[in-house]
């Protein structure tokens, strides 16, 4: 594999990190904002958030990626490739993230909001200093494990024409008919990825833990 081949694979794999990065961004905190509003129990917006969650949680990536891209437009909302690619990964990954923080929203202990109330404290600031700490702790190993898989994932934007690592990868081999040499070479550069994403899990885990001592 030669020198264009190897910068063709790290500039697929710059397109896979930064599409990734804004869908996990945006996707962590939006699906805390679907959990906490499901827990609150308004009857059509809980509903809506079950709805949502469950057809994002089965929907193949790829399916949802292709009605995103040629259904925007339909409705007066036409997105190049990329933004739907992103908006894609963004709607899958905080549906299966809702889930994670609902799990740790109902496993927190009810004595410490009836604590919280007792001491007059407002929800804003309860919420604040002492739940999102802990549920940040409890939920942090699962949060990881779908930013991995979402990296896993999201070859599935290639079908709308992305240049992402994947892509790039067939691409070579079907050029140089030698498909292993850009094969290792991807998946040295995803386990790359994936291993940054867990190494930054044990730094956000270390500081939480810091903070709530």
């Amino acid at each position: 594999m030669d020198q264009a081949a190897f910068s063709a694979l790290l500039a697929g794999a710059w397109t896979t990190a930064w599409i990734s990065a804004i869908a996990i961004a945006v996707g962590v905190p939006l699906g805390l904002a679907l959990a906490l509003l499901r827990e609150a129990r308004v009857p059509v917006v809980g509903h809506l958030i079950v709805l949502y969650v469950s057809l994002g949680r089965a929907t193949p990536l790829v399916t949802l990626v292709l009605f995103i891209f040629l259904a925007a437009p339909l409705f007066g909302f036409p997105l190049d490739r990329y933004t739907a690619a992103v908006i894609t990964l963004i709607l899958n990954t905080a549906a299966f993230n809702a889930e994670v923080w609902r799990a740790a929203i109902r496993g927190f202990p009810r004595e410490q909001v009836e604590a919280a109330r007792a001491a007059g404290m407002t929800r804003p600031l309860y919420f604040r200093r002492i739940m999102l700490p802990q549920i940040w702790i409890t939920s942090l190993p699962g949060l990881v494990n779908e930013m991995t898989f979402l990296i896993k994932a999201s070859p599935a934007i290639a079908v709308i024409g992305i240049v992402d690592l994947t892509r790039v990868t067939n691409r070579i081999a079907a050029v140089t008919y030698e498909p292993l040499p850009p094969i290792i070479a991807a998946a040295v550069i995803y386990m790359v990825l994936i291993s940054a994403f867990v190494r930054l899990q044990r730094r956000l885990d270390e500081r939480a833990h810091r903070l709530t001592m």
